[in-house]
């Protein structure tokens, strides 16, 4: 199957992605994430005493994490949270879900995410997100990222599945 008809079904939004927009999608992921880093630094750097040593909001496990968690609480929770995140997303954004309303299912969401993983990981869901920072702090941050490219990596193929099971148009 050519690349530009195969669809990333359990990756990419159940299904509402193109595979062929998946490389520049990343890139430019990334790079919003490198940029609005680079923004936060700058204004950051500028406060005396200003270090990264505090690691910059960079996501981590073990003595990284901001709560002590292990490595494997980190990969469940990351999991777990992308998982009901994209959830939460293609409910919301269904063409059978009320018109309007998504960008409040979704903000209310990611909210409860990030009060229930900030204290394990610094909340990742977003592997960009965790990219950036972990830039900036090098190190034990770039060490660790692998987890947080895997763990949501994982947690949208399982919702993208999830979602496939129970989608009543199939």
């Amino acid at each position: 199957m050519p690349l530009k008809s195969c669809r990333f079904d359990w990756v990419m939004g159940g299904g509402r992605f193109p595979a062929s927009e998946l490389l520049p999608y990343i890139i430019a992921q990334v790079a919003g994430g490198i940029a609005g880093a680079g923004i936060l630094y700058l204004i950051a750097s500028g406060q005396d005493g200003f270090s990264l040593s505090a690691g910059f909001a960079s996501n981590g496990y073990g003595e990284h994490s901001p709560g002590g968690y292990s490595l494997t609480a980190a990969l469940i929770c990351e999991i777990v949270m992308t998982l009901f995140f994209l959830l939460i997303i293609l409910g919301a954004t269904d063409s059978r879900a009320p018109k309007g309303f998504a960008p409040i299912a979704i903000g209310l969401g990611l909210t409860l995410i990030h009060l229930i993983s900030i204290p394990v990981t610094n909340t990742s869901v977003n592997p960009a997100r965790s990219t950036a920072p972990a830039l900036f702090v090098g190190d034990w941050a770039v060490s660790q990222l692998w987890l947080f490219w895997v763990a949501p990596i994982v947690g949208a193929i399982l919702a993208g599945m999830i979602y496939k099971v129970f989608d009543a148009k199939e």
